[in-house]
């Protein structure tokens, strides 16, 4: 980089209130992040390539922890939640001052990036961070710019990443000694007391979940997408689990992007400049695109070695389970250049039913698409808890719940006038379970699942007869190629037609009450979407 553009930083991080810092060293190329890691003794290499890293005591998001400034600015628009929690501007510039503080005589590292792919949306994103190998996931996630980009564009938003600055919740407004601040005024993250580096990707999603609906129109969506060989575009909802990564990944498609996107008038954009994929149990036959992009520049988190050997033993959970990879979206080798898709045709809700109440795929009205959209139901099973073997349910507002700082009810309807205007199909897939719930049915099969998809994808669903759900009211299709007839009504896979019935009215109860805390704020179209009880 050249002697000015370094003088340049220096002058904007002394601006910033960062001073006194030992060493600045900005817009390294990945292979100086992972020598100066290495160097630091920081991180280690696999045999791929690859560089681990453990992120000591955070091995992910912490949600309870994340606040937004309330001023002018967000204080009437933000909805205020458990998601959103509201921090006083004081509080945020004591903070700050801590953070900038806390870089003094340290090294530094910084980071100019983009985020949307559409230029028309894109904003330059700076990242400050302590450590080199958050720079390289930076930047892996974010859109990389050119040279001439550099010089002719200022940062607009500023991510400051300090996991060794730790809060004191008793004089700076925390929870405990961890935090992540937004503040719109400021336009700037703080990140402290984590070097979980998904607080990074997360803090930038969320501020975009506000700008781009709140601003601009667009609808900024938590999901996967990709686009066929004449130009349809998919697009794949879903929480962990549920099977979204593996589904859109299509060797027969281009990969659009694995997780955040935006919705315009032209068509979709991902936010990002690579995936963040969770790695646990990864293997070559179930997710080759992903086992193949951990090489050189990759980063890893909280992954094992097999004793005696630099072999990542990907079923390692002994750190955690939220193991994960970063690598730029051009280790796929059908990504999507730019990554832009066409106006969807199709939109996917996966869900992992673990109840078997739910048809292995169902075709949804607008309205009822709206429902389930702010419902972001799945259910899981709570393995990971001694004694419980239960299914359990889980609700994520617009499969991204801990994102969205704005009502889910805004989200909802921007994507009903879209699937309008626009004569999109909306399907519900369960990639859970059928002939019971967990523990009496079995898993549907993946193959089973991708060839509904298919079907769908290439309109041979549209020449389907259906019949309708009588609990949920969706429409079943009686026949789909490459899929046994008998598996596509749920009902008709339990041995115990009434137990199925009951556990239908227990889930369709479930969903009526989720749905209370924002039955206020919706149309009443969405709400007589609901199932019936």
């Amino acid at each position: 980089m050249q002697i000015s553009s370094v003088r340049d930083t220096l002058k904007e991080l002394r601006d910033l209130g960062i001073q006194n810092a030992n060493d600045v060293h900005y817009q390294l190329s990945p292979e100086e992040l992972v020598a100066q890691t290495l160097a630091r003794r920081q991180g280690s290499l696999s045999d791929t390539g690859a560089l681990v890293v453990n992120t000591g005591e955070f091995t992910g998001r912490s949600p309870k922890d994340k606040f937004i400034v309330k001023d002018s600015i967000t204080a009437g628009s933000v909805n205020w939640n458990d998601f959103n929690l509201p921090f006083s501007a004081e509080n945020f510039e004591r903070l700050y001052q801590k953070v900038t503080n806390h870089f003094k005589e340290k090294d530094v590292w910084v980071r100019d990036c983009q985020a949307c792919a559409d230029p028309a949306y894109r904003i330059n994103i700076r990242v400050i961070s302590e450590t080199p190998w958050a720079s390289l996931f930076a930047y892996n996630m974010f859109i990389r710019p050119t040279e001439e980009e550099l010089e002719h564009s200022d940062p607009e938003w500023t991510v400051i990443h300090a996991p060794g600055c730790h809060a004191d919740p008793a004089v700076d407004g925390t929870r405990q000694h961890n935090f992540a601040v937004l503040n719109f005024t400021r336009r700037m993250i703080i990140i402290g007391g984590s070097a979980y580096t998904g607080e990074i990707k997360k803090g930038v999603f969320t501020i975009l979940n506000y700008l781009l609906p709140h601003n601009k129109g667009v609808l900024s969506m938590h999901c996967s997408a990709n686009q066929g060989r004449a130009g349809d575009t998919a697009v794949f909802f879903g929480l962990s689990g549920t099977g979204k990564t593996t589904l859109s990944a299509d060797p027969d498609r281009k990969l659009i992007g694995d997780d955040e996107h935006g919705w315009t008038d032209t068509g979709v954009f991902n936010f990002e400049g690579g995936c963040y994929a969770k790695t646990i149990d990864l293997s070559e036959e179930k997710e080759p695109q992903i086992f193949h992009a951990v090489r050189e520049g990759a980063l890893l988190e909280n992954t094992g070695f097999y004793p005696g050997t630099h072999t990542v033993n990907y079923a390692d959970k002994s750190i955690t389970e939220n193991t994960r990879v970063s690598y730029p979206l051009h280790y796929i080798s059908n990504a999507q250049e730019p990554s832009i898709g066409n106006m969807p045709r199709n939109i996917f809700f996966l869900t992992c039913d673990a109840y078997g109440v739910l048809p292995p795929i169902s075709r949804l009205t607008p309205a009822q698409a709206m429902y389930q959209f702010i419902s972001g139901y799945t259910a899981k099973i709570a393995g990971t808890e001694a004694g419980i073997t239960e299914p359990k349910s889980t609700f994520s507002a617009c499969f991204g719940a801990p994102f969205l700082p704005l009502h889910p009810g805004r989200y909802a309807l921007m994507l009903g006038e879209k699937l309008r205007q626009h004569n999109v199909n909306v399907w519900l897939v369960n990639t859970g379970w059928t002939g019971g719930a967990y523990g009496t049915g079995e898993r549907i099969r993946l193959k089973y699942t991708r060839a509904m998809i298919s079907a769908a994808l290439k309109g041979e669903l549209d020449k389907a007869a259906y019949k309708h759900h009588e609990v949920f009211g969706v429409a079943i299709p009686e026949a789909c190629p490459g899929v046994p007839d008998e598996i596509l009504d749920p009902r008709n896979t339990w041995e115990d037609k009434a137990a199925y019935d009951a556990q239908a009215q227990d889930l369709a109860e479930q969903f009526v009450r989720n749905f209370e805390k924002y039955a206020d704020q919706v149309d009443e179209e969405i709400l007589l979407a609901a199932p019936r009880i």
